[in-house]
């Protein structure tokens, strides 16, 4: 009886991880590893944007598909922002206009990511 408990205990953990996962496919890693080409730019070692940085903003918008996609990547850029030195919000945040991408949502450090749809 206490192993059938154990069992159940553990496959409703599993399913619920499962769900959770599921729900934003958009990982911190891949939004970073996208926006990393951009941080010359948005620190002002460069004045001219890379190619490679509007390549990771166009990869990063066809990627943040749903809800949970993007408020995914909203709160890794903010956390991601907070430790870039240097960094200069206005071009952070025009790097989507700068790169002919509509996101639906704002680059910035200090968006709320829960108001993100």
């Amino acid at each position: 009886m206490a192993r059938s408990l154990a069992l159940v205990v553990v496959l409703v953990f599993i399913a619920l991880l499962a769900g959770f996962q599921a729900d934003a496919a958009v990982t911190c890693g891949q939004v970073a590893s996208d926006l990393r080409p951009c941080i010359p730019y948005v620190t002002g070692q460069v004045s001219a944007l890379p190619p490679a940085c509007c390549n990771g903003v166009k990869g990063l918008n066809s990627a943040a598909q749903t809800t949970a996609d993007r408020r995914a990547a909203c709160n890794c850029i903010r956390s991601q922002a907070s430790g870039i030195s240097g960094l200069q919000p206005n071009r952070l945040s025009g790097l989507p206009g700068s790169c002919g991408v509509h996101l639906p949502f704002p680059i910035s450090a200090s968006t709320d990511c829960s108001s993100v749809s």
